[in-house]
């Protein structure tokens, strides 16, 4: 009988701390991502972008939230088929989020062609999705969790929660004008302080200014070696998840490759530092 009590008790604070997770998950979404529901480029994205481009989008969204999950899911994961479980409900209350949200402003009516409403809910369903999987970690962890509870990260798997924080805040930027005008009225020397504040604060960030989640580095460690194995690494991933999203959204168009290479290096900048943010809450 005391057997069958306490088993009934680990399924309710199972389910309770299951719970408390969603709760989480639905609050990250909201937090995270309710700039990104409320820009005006982000609403005509989802009516006009190719659709081939979309799909691509929430087909590699998918991986990254695995990752996610396996390392801050929904409750604690130990195998590949509870993270996809989780990765699985952070797309839904991603989609469901986006729904509520851009219903309740006015975006979607009910005399909307189905391309339109499925293209923005699918697009803000992206950054939603990963605020939600980031919620958990963003908002706090259960109070019998232990600190160390974080499982050790592999290095490809590091590199790419890298990209995950550097998509995330480049769904941010990518889409706006404001980002385009700023790569039209920079010169080249204008890039190259812009690359390197973006490497020097990618890793300062992560290394010299201890925040919490840092990596910091041994006595015997030298200097170099985080540079080369982490900074050098993110801010490439940085460039080419700036490449990636402003091709998806149709950002370069007919430029030319200077342009290209300016409205990469401006969307590298917050994209590096949400690579490096990814190390520290991750």
């Amino acid at each position: 009988m005391a057997g069958e009590a306490a088993s009934a008790r680990d399924e309710r604070s199972e389910f309770s701390r299951f719970v408390t997770g969603l709760g989480r998950g639905v609050a990250g979404a909201l937090f995270l991502a309710l700039p990104m529901l409320m820009t005006m480029e982000m609403w005509y994205l989802g009516f006009y972008m190719a659709r081939e481009r979309l799909l691509l989008l929430l087909l590699i969204n998918i991986p990254l939230l695995v990752l996610l999950a396996h390392r801050i899911g929904f409750e604690e994961t130990f195998t590949w088929r509870e993270a996809v479980r989780d990765a699985i409900i952070a797309y839904g209350i991603g989609i469901l989020t986006s729904l509520v949200v851009l219903s309740a402003l006015g975006l979607l009516k009910g005399g909307m062609p189905a391309s339109e409403l499925v293209g923005k809910v699918a697009l803000q369903s992206v950054p939603a999705s990963i605020g939600a999987m980031l919620g958990r970690s963003q908002l706090g962890h259960d109070d019998d969790e232990d600190s160390d509870d974080a499982t050790e990260t592999r290095y490809p798997a590091e590199l790419l929660m890298m990209g995950a924080g550097a998509l995330f805040l480049s769904l941010n930027i990518a889409p706006t004008d404001e980002m385009m005008v700023l790569a039209y009225k920079m010169t080249i020397w204008h890039a190259i302080v812009v690359t390197v504040l973006s490497i020097a604060l990618m890793h300062g960030f992560v290394y010299a200014v201890s925040f919490t989640g840092g990596h910091e580095l041994s006595p015997e460690t030298p200097w170099w070696h985080a540079f080369v194995r982490f900074t050098l690494p993110g801010y490439v991933i940085a460039l080419s998840i700036s490449v990636f999203t402003l091709w998806i959204f149709e950002r370069l168009g007919d430029s030319s490759a200077v342009e290209i290479m300016l409205s990469v290096i401006v969307l590298g900048f917050p994209a590096s530092l949400g690579a490096a943010a990814a190390r520290l809450i991750l």
